[in-house]
C-alpha cells in the first residue's frame, strides 16, 4: 500500500511539475504561437521567437492589478493624495535645480514648460526612484496573451520591445519596468520609446532609465509632438449655474465641443480665451463640493500620457505646486 501511495504522489508530482513548467513561460501557449505565426510573416525569426518566448514568464501580481484601476475605485480627493504630496514636491524642486540646463533647454527646443516635464516625471517614477521592478518582456507577455482586453494592444507592443531591443542593442531579458510594460523615469512604452525617445545629452544613446537629461528630452519631446501649445492655459474653471446633463461631463477625453458650445449650454469659463478653442468638460467630486473644470489643448496632451483625467489634474496641480516652491527656492 506505501508503494501505491508513494508511486501516486510521485505521479502528481510530475504532473503539478509539468503544469507548471508550461505556465512558467509562453512557449507552448496557443495566443503567443498565434502570435508568432503573425510576427514571422513581418520577417521576424520563427527560431528567435521561440526563445524569447521561453524566457517570458506570466505574472500574476499583473493580471489582478489590471483588474484594479485606481480612478475607478477612488475619488478625486482620494487620487490626488497619492500625488500631491509635499515630499514629491520639494523633491521635484530638488530635481529642477539639480537640471535646470536640461530643462531650460527642453523649454527652449520643446516649448513645453519645465515644471510640466518635472511634474510628470514625479508622478511617473518620484523622479526615478520607482522605475518598477518587472522585467519588461515578462509584463508584455503577460498582458498580450493572458489579459483578452489589452491583447491586441500589447502583443504589437511586444513587437516593438523587441525592435527596440534590437535598434538600442539591448538584450531582451534585462530591461525593466511598471506592471504594463513602461520604462525608465518618463515611463515610455516601447512603442512611445521609439517615437519619442531622443538622445538629448548627444552621446549617442537613447537612455531613459539611467539618464535624466534623455528623459527630460524625451518626456519634453513626447508633449511637443502630441500638440502642446506654448504659453496656453491647461484647464479652467466651469461655471454650472443649473442641473446639467450628466452626460455632459466625464464623457470622455475628446475635445469635441467648443467654450462658445459650452455657454450655449449655460456653462461658461475661460472669458479671456478664443471662445473657439475647444474643451471637455469634467466634474471632479470632492468631499466637500465637486468642483467643475474645463480641459482644454494643453489637458488633453497630457491625457496623451496617460488616459485619465485624474492623471493629467494630478500632474497639471503639481506641476504649479513645484513651480511655486522653485520660485520660493
Amino acid at each position: 500500500m506505501k508503494i501505491r501511495i508513494t508511486v501516486v504522489l510521485l505521479l502528481l508530482t510530475n504532473l503539478c511539475f509539468s503544469l507548471n513548467a508550461s505556465a512558467a513561460n509562453y512557449s507552448n501557449h496557443p495566443v503567443a504561437k498565434a502570435w508568432v505565426k503573425e510576427m514571422v510573416k513581418e520577417g521576424f525569426s520563427e527560431q528567435y521567437l521561440n526563445k524569447v518566448l521561453k524566457t517570458a514568464t506570466r505574472k500574476s501580481s499583473i493580471l489582478k492589478a489590471l483588474n484594479r484601476p485606481a480612478e475607478k475605485r477612488l475619488s478625486w480627493d482620494q487620487y490626488r493624495s497619492r500625488f500631491i504630496e509635499i515630499k514629491r514636491i520639494q523633491n521635484g524642486n530638488k530635481f529642477w535645480k539639480k537640471h535646470r540646463k536640461a530643462l531650460e533647454r527642453a523649454e527652449r527646443q520643446f516649448g513645453v514648460p519645465a515644471q510640466m516635464i518635472v511634474s510628470i516625471i514625479g508622478v511617473e517614477t518620484r523622479y526615478g526612484k520607482v522605475t518598477g521592478s518587472y522585467r519588461v518582456i515578462d509584463a508584455l507577455a503577460t498582458i498580450a496573451f493572458d489579459y483578452k482586453r489589452r491583447a491586441t494592444f500589447f502583443q504589437n507592443e511586444l513587437k516593438e520591445f523587441l525592435l527596440l531591443a534590437k535598434e538600442e542593442k539591448l538584450s531582451y531579458t534585462k530591461p525593466k519596468g511598471s506592471y504594463a510594460g513602461a520604462m525608465g523615469f518618463g515611463q515610455f512604452i516601447p512603442s512611445s520609446f521609439r517615437k519619442y525617445a531622443i538622445d538629448f545629452d548627444g552621446d549617442g544613446k537613447r537612455d531613459i532609465w539611467k539618464n535624466e537629461t534623455d528623459a527630460i528630452g524625451s518626456v519634453a519631446n513626447y508633449l511637443a509632438e502630441h500638440g502642446w501649445q506654448q504659453n496656453a492655459p491647461v484647464i479652467v474653471p466651469a461655471k454650472v449655474s443649473k442641473e446639467i446633463n450628466k452626460d455632459w461631463y466625464n464623457n470622455g477625453l475628446d475635445l469635441k465641443l467648443t467654450l462658445k458650445d459650452w455657454r450655449a449650454r449655460s456653462i461658461v469659463g475661460g472669458a479671456n480665451l478664443d471662445q473657439n478653442d475647444k474643451a471637455t468638460l469634467m466634474r471632479l467630486s470632492q468631499s466637500k463640493k465637486d468642483l467643475f473644470w474645463f480641459g482644454l489643448q494643453n489637458f488633453y496632451v497630457i491625457t496623451r500620457y496617460n488616459r485619465s483625467r485624474y492623471y493629467a489634474m494630478a500632474v497639471y496641480q503639481l506641476s504649479q505646486l513645484i513651480k511655486a516652491e522653485n520660485k520660493l527656492g
